[in-house]
């Protein structure tokens, strides 16, 4: 379950410098090392995995685009967390940035600052404010595990305590070594890319309003979430590992084996439950949210226009991925050497 909280909610805007301010050197994914877990799977299960993988619509590449008549849309898939490609990304997507009539983000450099602004008015909105918190919920013996998982995130005791338990996998589904080199604090090529639009006068725009998704994680049932954090920490395997399978994957541009993958883990690891839990989260944070994107898409995109949109790279890939929903509203989408 840990690779599921990596693979899809460290793919998620929400995730980025959202946490207490960290020491960040400005090295994320330079000094942090890792084995390949799937390289390291048995060959046939490995095989398995990427003949499940390239039946998917669009398994591989980051970035694309999709015309219908004289309107065109550049995608991108982002790695919410600085890489060490993040600048040769940038310089890769500028000119699209500075072509583009329109820029959209999943939540723009604005409204994550107004996110941000409410969250530190409203701290219910990440942290349990009322009732027992997590060193109730837990017990003593995973609360103690997870305490020592959060501290080698630099998080201290106190504050773990109070997390959302949502918001608490998403912070364990970072290494502890992409933590303490910034991974919560440097910016990643989403906020980049907003700030190159802003710099060019074309500030980027939101596809979803970042109250729905603030809405839309409160959603999930609270013994769900403790159950998730539960299995993440029997998972026996070392985080920096998969941190940097999906980081090195990512790079390789091979999005869905990362998704077959984590579930595979999931259910692997986690059983039924971890099988229910992925199909939530894929459910909820993937595939509802694609197609409301494409909706707003739909609503804002005029005929003629010219479009870039920059979002986590696991949204692309799938039967429900954004760029098989745009074939499926007449457009032809093409892979574009990155």
């Amino acid at each position: 379950m840990k690779f599921l909280w990596s693979a899809l909610l460290a793919l998620m805007i929400v995730a980025v410098a959202l946490v207490t301010p960290l020491s960040a050197q400005d090295t994320t994914g330079d000094t942090c090392g890792g084995a390949d877990l799937i390289e390291a799977l048995d060959p046939a299960k490995r095989e398995a995995l990427r003949r499940e993988a390239a039946d998917m619509p669009h398994a591989e590449g980051l970035l694309w685009q999709a015309t219908r008549g004289d309107t065109v849309i550049d995608i991108f898939g982002t790695y919410h967390f600085k890489h060490r490609l993040t600048e040769t990304h940038l310089d890769r997507l500028a000119p699209l940035v500075e072509a583009a009539d329109k820029v959209y983000l999943e939540v723009s450099n604005d409204d994550q600052m107004a996110m941000q602004r409410a969250m530190a008015e409203d701290p219910s909105l990440m942290f349990i404010t009322e009732g027992p918190t997590l060193p109730d919920l837990l017990g003593e013996e995973d609360w103690q595990h997870y305490r020592a998982e959060m501290q080698a995130r630099m998080i201290p005791g106190f504050m773990a305590a109070k997390f959302k338990p949502l918001w608490a996998g998403m912070m364990l589904g970072i290494g502890p070594c992409e933590a303490k080199a910034g991974a919560f604090e440097a910016k990643g090529i989403d906020m980049l890319v907003g700030e190159h639009a802003a710099e060019a006068g074309n500030p980027t725009r939101s596809l979803e309003n970042f109250d729905d998704l603030l809405t839309l994680l409160d959603s999930f049932p609270m013994d769900d979430q403790i159950e998730m954090i539960r299995m993440s920490l029997a998972w026996p395997g070392d985080m920096n590992d998969l941190s940097y399978t999906i980081r090195e994957r990512y790079l390789s541009e091979e999005i869905a084996l990362t998704l077959v993958f984590s579930r595979y883990v999931s259910e692997e690891y986690g059983g039924e439950a971890g099988a229910e839990g992925f199909a939530m989260v894929e459910d909820l944070l993937l595939e509802k949210r694609n197609l409301g994107w494409i909706d707003r898409l739909e609503d804002e995109v005029a005929p003629g226009d010219h479009v870039l949109v920059a979002v986590g790279a696991g949204h692309l890939p799938g039967e429900v991925g954004i760029l098989k929903l745009l074939e499926d509203k007449g457009y032809t989408v093409t892979r574009v050497d990155l």
